[in-house]
């Protein structure tokens, strides 16, 4: 069984007649969202992928009003629908866009591999736009999606919602008052082990759902209510099977996702990313398992090098995954947590998990004094998005500083799948002097789908 080619027409570019009447319309509802006027006023909003993850963002927007439901999986769009029955439903996302005028902004919740084409019309329409992580599937959609929001100047959000906790809020404090002196080297690990495996021994050690060596060579019926073809996307094509689908098998295939390097590494790189006001890697290096050509892996680390950014001196940053663990952690230096962030720095060491922290060593922190509170309590992950709608303030994970976040955290799994350092030329999208990495950093995409930047 396969699935047929996509003949519709290109997400990236909506009809005229939808552009020209979602101008009109934002031209009239502009000075209401973007400047303060009439904040009681229910923000209208647009959902694309409904179950999972998605039926998560919806109910946390739902305080505002739902008008559209889109989601190629009938029953999640049923369910959705059944929450909201005077919202308009759709299937097809592209089909969302010709109606355009009805909503002011868009929740996306598609699988990793939509993300962009979901995203990047709704922006060039001037609609607001929240997205789940990671904000995009390459290195080239990360920067596109950023320029595009970039030049909307609408409240875009990424969905890292550990941002949102006030430990976060506290370690960057302490980061930034030189709590520890200056830091030049960052430790980021985590326990899952979700991916490919040598063995399936290895595999249910490590808690993976499903253990998958190969594509699977036979076709599974299609469940009844999912549209495949909508489903498969951008993707190249291929037949049905229950490895991919439902999430989150889908993650660690690469045609879809970008596996834990990519998927965690927005909730945890993104501590050290705000801590230490990094942006766009020097170099890019990685160690791990031989690549698999179609699944990512269980277990693999890398490790980055950013130059100075103001007073903040060069930094080093390596992540580890599954079986990957930082050398303070195996040598029983630190407490042995599951996953963490460690910052060295040359007066002490800060360790910290998405609830809490620790100084370290603990003694010599003993009447250590906290800084004074620079941080805000956020309004809550999504509250502060949608309050950015109405009123043009700014969110803490735009997509200026999520798509930077994602672009790196993409790097490490090139540099893993090429298997060469990247001295990365972040103007130019390059990694110099290695030519294979360029098909990973923007790929080609299934026939009917197109994702071209406008001037």
């Amino acid at each position: 069984m396969s699935a047929p080619q996509s003949a519709s027409p290109s997400p990236y570019r909506p009809s005229r007649r939808a552009w020209m009447k979602a101008s009109a319309a934002a031209a009239i509802s502009a000075p209401a969202v973007l400047h303060g006027r009439n904040l009681n006023e229910k923000l209208r909003i647009a959902v694309i992928g409904c179950g999972g993850r998605g039926g998560s963002n919806l109910r946390s927007v739902e305080s505002e009003s739902i008008v559209a439901l889109c989601d190629v999986n009938q029953e999640n769009l049923a369910a959705a629908a059944k929450r909201h029955p005077n919202a308009r439903t759709e299937t097809d996302f592209r089909r969302l866009f010709d109606h355009a005028g009805e909503f002011d902004a868009v929740v996306v919740s598609t699988c990793e591999h939509t993300h962009a084409f979901a995203t990047l019309p709704a922006l060039q329409l001037g609609k607001h736009v929240y997205c789940e992580k990671p904000l995009t599937h390459s290195v080239w959609e990360a920067r596109v999606i950023r320029e595009a929001a970039s030049r909307a100047k609408v409240a875009t959000q990424m969905g890292t919602q550990i941002h949102a906790g006030e430990n976060y809020r506290r370690v960057v404090e302490l980061v930034q008052s030189g709590a520890i002196g200056q830091v030049n080297e960052v430790h980021v690990w985590v326990g899952r082990a979700w991916g490919w495996q040598a063995t399936e021994a290895e595999a249910r050690a490590g808690g993976d759902i499903v253990f998958v060596q190969e594509r699977p060579r036979e076709a599974e019926p299609v469940p009844a209510g999912l549209d495949w073809d909508l489903w498969l996307g951008p993707a190249p094509n291929r037949s049905f099977h229950s490895v991919y689908f439902p999430g989150p098998k889908w993650y660690r295939w690469w045609d879809f996702g970008s596996g834990t390097m990519s998927d965690l590494g927005s909730h945890w790189i993104d501590l050290p990313f705000w801590a230490l006001r990094l942006d766009f890697p020097l170099t890019v290096e990685a160690d791990g398992p031989p690549p698999h050509p179609e699944l990512a892996p269980a277990s693999m680390s890398a490790t980055y090098e950013y130059g100075p950014r103001g007073e903040m001196p060069p930094v080093r940053l390596t992540w580890y995954q599954g079986a990957f663990k930082p050398p303070a952690l195996t040598a029983g230096r630190i407490p042995a947590w599951n996953s963490g962030v460690l910052f060295v720095g040359d007066r002490g060491m800060l360790l910290a998990d998405y609830g809490k922290h620790l100084l370290l060593p603990e003694d010599q922190f003993v009447d250590f004094q906290a800084p004074e509170r620079s941080i805000l309590p956020s309004l809550g992950h999504h509250n502060e998005w949608i309050h950015a709608c109405k009123t043009g303030d700014p969110t803490t994970c735009d997509f200026e500083y999520s798509g930077k976040l994602t672009e790196a955290n993409h790097l490490g799994n090139v540099a893993y799948r090429t298997g060469k350092k990247l001295v990365w030329d972040a103007k130019n999208l390059k990694a110099v002097g290695v030519p294979e990495a360029d098909r990973l950093i923007r790929r080609e995409y299934r026939k009917g789908w197109s994702l071209e930047p406008s001037a």
